[in-house]
């Protein structure tokens, strides 16, 4: 793929991906057939702000797990109305990189 469009891929989307990991989703991008770049450029990514919103405002209930499409934990959240709440708090310090994790995974998966 040609460096200027990756750049800008990248320029648009790194605050979707965890600082440590913006260095492979370049190169990994730099790597990928053209055939495959319109998929990624039309990728819709989870926003971390938003998680966090999200978690903060219905954290409790599991709709931040279930946004970012973790079934089963959301269910947990929400059959014990966020671990007694100690979940749900817990959540706030990690919901944002796990957003980061599962947008890196959603481009895992179109490479």
């Amino acid at each position: 793929m040609d460096a200027k469009h990756v750049d800008a891929f990248m320029l648009a989307n790194a605050k979707y991906f965890r600082d440590y990991q913006l260095s492979s989703v370049r190169d990994a991008l730099l790597n990928t057939d053209e055939s495959k770049w319109l998929m990624i450029q039309t990728a819709q990514f989870k926003d971390p702000t938003l998680t966090f919103i999200i978690s903060l405002l219905a954290g409790q209930v599991g709709i931040d797990r279930f946004f970012l499409g973790h079934i089963g934990l959301g269910i947990g959240k929400l059959l014990t109305c966020g671990g007694l709440g100690i979940w749900a708090i817990v959540d706030w310090f990690l919901i944002m990189d796990a957003t980061r994790d599962s947008n890196l995974a959603t481009l895992q998966r179109l490479l």
